[in-house]
């Protein structure tokens, strides 16, 4: 059995600029895992930097609102929206809220630095 506490995962800035917190990942756990699974936060009033994974994703909001930019669509989202991002989708997420904006990641296969374009 392995059980991840959030707060015993070590924070740190993603390459789009959220806070991200690595609960699984098969490549550092011993684990039979195809996905990735994190926990990000954008600050009130921030905004992911524009990037593209050649793999899947998915985002589920936990708490706080704003607005997901995939493509050339933007569509307002709050606590209970699970939004499904394309490979290769040039996505963005926008803190549109008074607090912060706070989602779980599933990245499948699991995130690989090589598989992230960042737009900066």
């Amino acid at each position: 059995m392995l059980i991840r506490k959030l707060s015993a995962c070590e924070e740190f800035v993603a390459g789009d600029g959220t806070l991200l917190r690595e609960l699984l990942h098969p490549d550092k756990q011993p684990l039979e895992l195809r996905y990735s699974l994190a926990h990000a936060i954008v600050p009130v009033g921030q905004t992911s930097i524009p990037h593209s994974l050649k793999t899947t994703e998915v985002y589920y909001i936990l708490s706080g609102t704003g607005e997901m930019h995939i493509n050339e669509e933007t569509y307002p989202v709050e606590p209970g929206d699970a939004i499904y991002i394309p490979p290769d989708a040039r996505q963005y997420i926008e803190n549109k809220g008074t607090e912060p904006l706070v989602f779980i990641c599933i990245v499948d296969p699991a995130w690989r630095q090589e598989d992230e374009t960042v737009y900066a």
